[in-house]
């Protein structure tokens, strides 16, 4: 993705940036989506999309964009954070082949992963139809997107 970060602030009351993101939202855990808050949205924004994604998964392909965790879209502009394990909006399809979001779950003994969470606000209202993956929510948001911010969690087995 080749978009730059904006003022918008992303964060969570789940884990701190760059730190550790707890077991309880991992496969290993709960698999609740960790809990997310933004502010300092860019004027105009009618909707937000969200993933997260790890870079270090050992099975990315090349060209690929890491492991996607979580993809969710159709996210109201009149809304600023999500609960654990929340469902606003609209989920759509993860690597894992499942909608909805998919914790850590790297190779016992791989080392840190790095798990980025990445918030746009968009210009439009979009209203996608569930199930999109990654690039199929890219390809339908990339002109709308007016800003973006992200946080990055780390996870270890």
């Amino acid at each position: 993705m080749g978009f730059a970060l904006s003022p918008m602030q992303l964060l969570s009351n789940t884990f701190p940036p760059q730190g550790a993101i707890p077991k309880r939202c991992s496969m290993e855990g709960e698999n609740l989506s960790p809990h997310l808050k933004w502010s300092d949205a860019p004027a105009g924004t009618q909707s937000y999309a969200l993933i997260c994604h790890d870079p270090d998964a050992p099975l990315a392909l090349p060209g690929s964009y890491g492991f996607v965790h979580w993809v969710r879209y159709n996210l109201p502009a009149t809304i600023c954070e999500l609960a654990e394990g929340a469902a606003a909006g609209t989920e759509g399809v993860s690597d894992f082949g499942n909608p909805g979001y998919g914790g850590p779950m790297p190779p016992p003994g791989h080392g840190i992963h790095h798990y980025f969470f990445v918030l746009m606000a968009l210009d439009k209202e979009l209203n996608l139809k569930p199930g999109l993956t990654l690039w199929q929510l890219m390809t339908q948001v990339e002109s709308h997107v007016i800003g973006m911010n992200r946080l990055m969690g780390t996870y270890q087995r």
